[in-house]
């Protein structure tokens, strides 16, 4: 027991140091130990995310607040020891029945218009640059490029290739345990880019926290979603869906690099396919 004790306090100890030496240009965009928190965000929606929980959490403090300032009022004062005359009668208040059926309904209408215009840019689909075709298997993922034109026209222009989980025996050092794969997912900066998500045998679910993406992906049917990445680095995600015994063994990594260096990515990709 007091080694657990022990051992718990060195964990927090050193989650503290970690944090309080980490640089103020770094980012967070994996999990980390002790994590409470959202990662970092690297796109417009995730930061409109993290800005809509921070509101709402304003009004829900208040909320509680005053709640719970109201019941130990009520619970102090109006009880058969302190005020024995009181509770023998029922008292109605007509004006604060109706105060407290409007204000919350007024905060619901506030906190209303912001969800919604979140939800509504979330499901807007642009005119996109970039459509990357995403396919779930048991228990790994496909990826497909399709939107550029091979030197041969005759055969198929679009690459595909699949992405496993790598052992946790075959990690460098400074890798993360069920998280890293052989092939990551190379995309552009600045670019409207459009996920195509879909599966091949059982419900799946395409997720990376840093970019505020989370989209099933069904059998016999097309999801589609928007993404727009603000900077460079890696994203790393699992599949959120409890799609069988490897469910836990399917990350996503996610490799976001200039749009120079994505071209020269896909150059050689095109090249390899056609050799």
């Amino acid at each position: 027991m007091k080694f657990t004790y022990r051992l718990s306090l060195i964990v927090l100890f050193e989650y503290l140091i970690a944090n309080l030496l980490r640089s103020p240009f770094s980012y967070l965009d994996s999990p980390e130990v002790w994590q409470i928190g959202f990662q970092d965000p690297a796109s417009p929606i995730m930061q409109g995310i993290i800005e809509l929980h921070h509101d709402l959490f304003f009004f829900l403090i208040i909320v509680l607040s005053f709640v719970f300032w109201l019941l130990f009022k009520i619970i102090f004062t109006f009880n058969s020891i302190s005020n024995k005359i009181i509770t023998k009668t029922i008292n109605y208040g007509t004006i604060i029945e109706i105060v407290w059926t409007i204000v919350p309904a007024l905060v619901l209408l506030l906190v209303a218009i912001p969800s919604f215009t979140l939800l509504y840019s979330m499901d807007e689909v642009l005119d996109p640059m970039l459509t990357l075709k995403v396919i779930g298997h048991q228990w790994f993922w496909s990826y497909e490029y399709s939107d550029y034109t091979a030197l041969n026209l005759t055969s198929d222009t679009s690459f595909v290739y699949d992405s496993y989980m790598i052992l946790e025996e075959d990690l460098n050092i400074g890798e993360f345990r069920l998280l890293e794969v052989d092939n990551r997912v190379v995309l552009p900066t600045y670019t409207h880019i459009r996920v195509l998500v879909t599966s091949t045998d059982v419900l799946h679910s395409w997720a990376i926290p840093s970019l505020g993406l989370k989209i099933d992906a069904c059998p016999g049917r097309l999801n589609q979603i928007s993404t727009f990445i603000n900077r460079p680095g890696v994203y790393y995600g699992q599949c959120s869906e409890i799609c069988g015994i490897n469910h836990g063994f399917m990350p996503i990594a996610l490799e976001v690099v200039n749009f120079k260096d994505y071209a020269s990515w896909i150059f050689i990709k095109y090249s390899e396919e056609n050799i």
